[in-house]
């Protein structure tokens, strides 16, 4: 597969995505999300007594909170190959078969493993500052790179 990938960067001319505009990318779509649950859960959060109040008002909402991301991921990753993030910071997504905007099934495998490396405190990310190619473990999973726009 590395020759593959290494075939196909070279002949298409494509530039890999730095690690710091997927940070970037990443932080944007963080939070333009929590904002949105801080929208949703408004009138709870509101009415909380106390800082653990607060917390556990959101931590009651964490699993439609993880369906919510994988929504947003799989919907903008399919249908423009990038987040808002991702738009912004002028990068993409793209399947290495077929460099065109992930199909339905690699855009929600991709957002399924985001969660995954979320929860396994990050490793899947930082997989991406030692791996050539800067893939994460979502990367890998949907077979995706992501290059500049």
């Amino acid at each position: 597969m590395n020759n593959e990938i290494e075939t196909l960067i070279s002949r298409e001319k494509l530039q890999l995505a730095s690690i710091r505009s997927r940070v970037a990318a990443f932080g944007i779509d963080e939070l333009l999300l929590s904002i949105i649950l801080f929208v949703i859960l408004w009138d709870s959060i509101s009415a909380a007594a106390s800082v653990e109040a607060m917390i556990e008002v959101i931590n009651t909402f964490i699993l439609e909170y993880m369906m919510i991301k994988i929504l947003y991921q799989t919907f903008f990753t399919m249908q423009y190959g990038a987040t808002l993030g991702k738009i912004v910071m002028k990068i993409r997504i793209v399947e290495i078969k077929t460099l065109s905007n992930p199909g339905f099934l690699s855009a929600f495998n991709r957002s399924v493993f985001r969660i995954v490396s979320e929860i396994l405190f990050y490793l899947g990310f930082a997989w991406a500052f030692f791996d050539p190619y800067r893939r994460s473990w979502h990367d890998l999973s949907a077979r995706t790179l992501v290059i500049d726009a």
